[in-house]
């Protein structure tokens, strides 16, 4: 186990390596390998038993793997089809054969250099992506296209790691079944997976869903990966590929927004512990024994992958400049090449060297990556004048409305949106209701609205409009305010339930407000008046008057709210006017 004192050392180091590289407007990913370089052997060597580290770490790449999966969506899929299975499985093959053709030719076997070429045709998507954000480039041509790449990156290591095992050596020595015996593995355990999950892993969220605690929820997440996780390694299969299987699985499932924004933190503070680990494995000694060896292995690669890459945007039918502004988004190694070229080593199918280099190497390039990224978009606004620039036109696939609270009030706007075929997606934290909902056609998820985690995982980066039509007051509130703080862009329509209500969201600045129940009072009694014998006109004229007076009275009453006597002044003055305004519209009598 690690120790109180190691774990405080590891935290510390990458609390100030990571926050001196996100000042510095570089990538988290290579503050967590700097803090490993720093504290490992050597380093400082604060830190001896690296092995047992990275054997804990391991398990952000299984939680990392599951919300992939969590990720991929059939209609997501079928929407980027072109993109992530024509786009994406050509520059992993064209990049995978030109780096393994390399290394063949520089004395690699097949095998190795085929594990060679594909890990180092691999990217870091949480480097890419978190660039590309910062950049305000995720929705342009070159944006969606490394999306779509980088998605069927993480799809097509899945097989990688899955038959590593069955290329090693150590392998053939204790094989003794026959060839299809691991492919029989592999779908009795997604047989199991899917069959267990439709029977009762479901059922069982939605069990523990009702109690409505939220770390009882979390751990059934965690309990959830864990367990496809020791699956998969029962029968000897990654643990990752378990993980991956259970993610798909809830994909379209009500939990998937929720069970993405509890496992975040864990996710994210176990793959930067990994980084570390691989930072305090890197074999520094190899910049003194073999540097040039090194700078031009990485440059090599470097240069192979833009090349290539620029000449797929191309032939895919991308403007010049998208084109190499793709090629230079994804010529860095990635965080599966550590994994796989680790456990390529541990197999004994690399040479405990060659991996060595390779890490490095992979190390050095995501270093490299942002910043030939940033030089070339300073070279590319030289070349290209601002008159000339053309902006992209891209079809949006992303939700533009989230509805918060999916009662009777959340489904109304639902139904509508439906019907125009607007899509929406819709949170409500009751499981009962949630369950109930669904059976109906509609598309709504569980979860409490009022996290930022979970309105991150939503979409609310990119939605233009949150409806809150939750039925707590407490919890509108709350997220009404949290919307206002993270998300400015977002315009809110609120749902009132009553006048302190609608006062608590003016003062968390929404000013779309709709009353419960007003309108539809406002209909009632124009249908009375009618009965009672006015005319349909006079009716809706009155009730048009009523409202005017009442939205007045109601802003009135607002900026007094704090003031019993003078918000009691109001309402009587309010009273008053508006008896005396219908009082001038009554016939004279005869």
């Amino acid at each position: 186990m690690i120790s109180l004192a190691q774990t405080a050392i590891l935290l510390a180091a990458a609390v100030v390596a990571v926050s001196l590289f996100r000042f510095l407007r570089l990538s988290s990913i290579l503050g967590y390998l700097a803090a490993g370089l720093v504290i490992g052997p050597w380093g400082l060597n604060l830190i001896g038993e690296v092995g047992r580290i990275l054997q804990v770490s391991q398990f952000g790449i299984v939680l990392l793997l599951f919300i992939i999966g969590l990720e991929l969506q059939p209609t997501r899929l079928w929407v980027m089809r072109r993109v992530v299975f024509g786009l994406g499985a050509a520059q992993v093959l064209i990049c995978a054969a030109l780096l393994g053709s390399a290394a063949w030719a520089l004395g690699e076997p097949p095998i190795p250099a085929a594990i060679i070429g594909f890990g180092l045709s691999l990217t870091s998507t949480p480097l890419v992506l978190q660039v590309l954000a910062e950049r305000g480039q995720l929705k342009t041509q070159q944006g969606r296209a490394a999306f779509g790449i980088l998605l069927f990156q993480d799809l097509a290591v899945l097989p990688v790691l899955a038959v590593l095992p069955l290329l090693s050596p150590l392998g053939h020595a204790h094989a003794t079944g026959a060839w299809w015996m691991p492919l029989l593995k592999l779908v009795a355990v997604i047989a199991v997976v899917i069959g267990g999950g439709r029977l009762l892993l479901r059922p069982a969220l939605r069990v523990v869903a009702r109690v409505r605690v939220v770390e009882v929820f979390t751990a059934a997440a965690l309990l959830t990966v864990i367990l496809t996780a020791l699956l998969a390694n029962l029968v000897g299969l990654s643990m990752a590929l378990g993980a991956f299987l259970a993610g798909v699985l809830l994909a379209d499932s009500e939990f998937r927004h929720e069970l993405e924004a509890d496992l975040e933190p864990f996710k994210g503070l176990l793959l930067g512990l990994f980084f570390v680990a691989v930072g305090m494995t890197a074999n520094l000694g190899l910049f003194r024994s073999e540097p040039l060896t090194l700078l031009a292995l990485t440059a090599g690669f470097l240069v192979i992958k833009v090349l290539a890459i620029t000449a797929l945007g191309r032939l895919s039918r991308l403007r010049p400049d998208a084109a190499w502004r793709l090629g230079f988004a994804l010529p860095a190694g990635g965080e599966f090449a550590f994994v796989l070229f680790t456990l390529a080593a541990a197999q004994q199918i690399l040479d405990a060297r060659v991996a060595d280099l390779l890490v490095l190497a992979v190390t050095l390039s995501m270093m490299l990556g942002p910043l030939l990224q940033l030089a070339h978009e300073a070279l590319l606004k030289r070349r290209l004048p601002e008159s000339a620039r053309p902006f992209d036109a891209i079809d949006e696939h992303d939700i533009p409305v989230i509805i918060a609270g999916f009662g009777r009030f959340g489904q109304i706007v639902a139904r509508i949106l439906r019907v125009k075929g607007l899509p929406f997606t819709a949170l409500d934290s009751s499981q009962t209701h949630v369950d109930f909902v669904r059976r109906f056609g509609n598309r709504v998820y569980y979860g409490d609205a009022s996290r930022l985690d979970l309105l991150r995982a939503a979409g609310a980066q990119t939605a233009r409009i949150l409806v809150l039509a939750i039925d707590e007051v407490d919890a509108s509130v709350r997220t009404a305010i949290l919307a206002r703080e993270q998300f400015p862009h977002l315009k809110v329509f609120a749902r009132a339930r009553n006048r302190q209500h609608a006062f608590a969201l003016k003062d968390a600045g929404v000013t779309n407000l709709i009353r419960e129940t007003y309108g539809s009072s406002l209909e009632m009694a124009a249908a009375v008046l009618e009965a009672l014998g006015e005319t349909p006109a006079a009716a809706r004229e009155a009730v048009r008057r009523f409202r005017q007076a009442d939205e007045a009275t109601l802003e009135a009453q607002y900026q007094v709210k704090d003031d019993a006597e003078k918000f009691l002044a109001t309402s009587r003055e309010a009273a008053q006017q508006l008896e005396k305004l219908f009082e001038a519209d009554r016939p004279p009598a005869q």
